[in-house]
């Protein structure tokens, strides 16, 4: 089981970023694998991705589409992650976390207690960055640290020099974090996606 966690402030288009990418992974999967992406969600506080979950052993479990299904969890996200590497196999697990938690600390759990390795993605918006980077800078810098891919979404909002001091104080946080410019006007390439999942 392959596993990415994937983080980002409240607001930034998670949801919609993480349904393209659940689609490409599905539909250039060469597994047999039944379930070719799960995707995690801590349900705290949050609204699920869909209300019609199908309830079993303390998850929601919901099929979004063929090859794809979303769980929900209120609580430990490791062990969760343990059973579904046990109960569904699923080729990738996408751990989407909440809008205040730093991915790195679940990367580092999930190494410790599971021996998972997995990959870093986090989103940011570039529309709320300047507005956002003095006041959240810990929370910021927390959320991008370890980061292997740093998606900059809504980049049609703001000019390019907004898009450039964004870039810098990404590698201001994390040196080795390959950035992705990216905007709601068109699909996501999928070159971004294959620098995502470390293809």
């Amino acid at each position: 089981m392959k596993v990415l966690i994937f983080g980002g402030f409240l607001g930034s288009g998670k949801t919609t970023c993480l349904m393209q990418l659940a689609r490409y992974i599905v539909e250039n999967s060469r597994s047999d694998k039944e379930i070719k992406v799960m995707i995690l969600e801590n349900e705290i506080g949050e609204v699920g991705i869909d209300d019609a979950f199908l309830r079993g052993g303390g998850f929601q479990v919901d099929n979004l589409f063929a090859g794809c299904a979303c769980c929900s969890v209120s609580g430990e996200m490791v062990t969760a992650a343990g059973r579904i590497r046990k109960e569904y196999d699923p080729e990738w697990l996408i751990v989407e976390t909440t809008g205040l938690a730093y991915p790195i600390r679940i990367q580092e759990n999930l190494q410790i207690a599971l021996g998972i390795e997995s990959r870093i993605g986090v989103l940011v918006d570039a529309s709320r960055w300047r507005r956002l980077r003095i006041p959240m800078e810990n929370l910021l810098m927390g959320q991008i640290q370890g980061s292997d891919a740093v998606l900059v979404n809504k980049i049609d909002l703001v000019e390019e020099a907004t898009v450039q001091a964004v870039d810098k104080d990404i590698l201001s946080f994390e040196p080795k974090a390959n950035i992705y410019h990216i905007s709601g006007l068109k699909p996501v390439e999928e070159t971004v996606w294959k620098g995502v999942l470390g293809e």
